[in-house]
């Protein structure tokens, strides 16, 4: 006899060992159950979007935003949609090079960013405040921002119009420069993004009267949380230099990264009609739709499609743009694209002359509707089909 263990006999007492370490290394008791439930993670904040707007790089006709600010102070007045706790969200989406933020106020309260009154803002990323201490608002309140940017920035991200005055340095502008999104925490009701163009962005309306048809929506409403991603001239298949990525090249950056978003309403393809080079063939905007849908669908989202309005005295319409455009709108309304269809062109259209709007909806240049058009549209807008 050697007293030698057989190596399976050997195999079997390490395994024992082992599974008995491992047991009582990771037996339940009191206070391990007390540390792992101080260690479960609170539930999340319900942060949504209640004002957005979506970002343009600068061309050499946006001198402000293409020279940047060095120590500049820009203010912008924001109406929201749904209220609670606020915080800001900033992007550099056509940035090269890092931007210091900061520091910044909201209502005159000062806003933090990891606890600190400045961050930085990576070039092609975005910078999410804390939320701000002591402020909660009211659904469709007016927020005023004050943003200080030490510089030299270099060329800002920026929206050209948000047919709203806002200041730099105690000048007036329509555009917004880096601010994308005031996030709260009250909506109650549906959470949506309009990707659209000028209509959506508020053409036809009197700047500071908050009557852009996604803003009359919220306050259809109330406790809705309405992020208007509408950008003017914007396509639904080409980018241009003005007017941005066309909505399948933004519609990652722009929709799905949104907070807490339920529903997508889709409103372009007017533009595609008559920009050069103007798009002949509905079928391929027909796919681009669905390919938006399948995105939105793939990333939980319902999507709601928008017939595109009738624009005859513009001056680049013709009789062959609105033959593809009533092809386009057959298919959206048949077709079934989207999860549900909003159609614009039966609300604003002239029965008697389906071409061109109805003339009490016009705003006189052919294609964009007045106050009285957006508010058709808002109306238009099933609240059934979102969510």
């Amino acid at each position: 006899m050697t007293g030698r263990v057989p190596a399976t006999a050997r195999r079997g007492l390490l395994y024992a060992a082992a599974t008995g370490m491992v047991a009582a290394l990771t037996a339940p008791d009191a206070r391990a159950a007390g540390h792992r439930e101080a260690a479960r993670p609170h539930p999340a904040t319900p942060w949504t979007t209640s004002w957005a707007t979506a970002q343009t790089a600068p061309t050499a006709d946006d001198p402000l935003a293409a020279a940047g600010l060095t120590d500049g102070l820009y203010t912008t007045r924001l109406r929201l949609s749904a209220g609670g706790q606020v915080r800001l969200r900033y992007a550099h989406a056509f940035g090269t090079a890092p931007v210091l933020v900061g520091p910044v106020t909201a209502d005159g309260r000062p806003v933090t960013f990891a606890g600190q009154p400045q961050g930085w803002l990576a070039a092609g990323a975005t910078l999410t405040s804390d939320p701000v201490e002591g402020l909660r608002v009211p659904d469709g309140s007016l927020l005023t921002v004050e943003t200080r940017l030490p510089g030299p920035t270099g060329p800002l991200s920026f929206h050209r119009n948000t047919h709203a005055w806002h200041t730099v340095d105690g000048v007036r502008t329509r555009s917004v420069l880096l601010l994308t999104g005031v996030e709260t925490t009250g909506a109650r009701g549906p959470v949506v993004a309009v990707l659209g163009d000028s209509i959506a962005e508020g053409s036809g309306t009197p700047d500071d009267a908050d009557l852009r048809w996604p803003d009359q929506l919220a306050r259809r409403l109330p406790g809705s949380a309405v992020a208007n991603l509408g950008i003017s001239g914007n396509r639904l298949l080409l980018d241009s230099a003005p007017y941005g990525p066309g909505g399948q090249a933004r519609f990652d950056r722009d929709v799905l990264s949104l907070p807490g978003l339920r529903t997508v309403l889709v409103h372009l393809g007017v533009n595609d009609l008559f920009h050069v080079p103007a798009e002949r063939d509905p079928s391929r905007m027909v796919a681009a739709y669905r390919q938006l849908a399948l995105r939105a669908r793939s990333a939980g989202l319902r999507v709601v499609g928008s017939t595109i309005t009738p624009f005859e005295g513009w001056p680049r319409w013709t009789p062959e743009q609105d033959a593809v455009r009533r092809r386009v709108n057959e298919a959206v309304r048949t077709g079934r694209i989207f999860d549900a269809v909003t159609d614009v062109d039966a609300a604003l259209r002239d029965p008697d002359r389906p071409s061109r709007l109805l003339p009490e909806y016009a705003s006189g240049d052919g294609l964009h509707p007045g106050p009285a058009g957006h508010t058709a549209i808002a109306a238009a807008v099933e609240q059934r089909h979102l969510r």
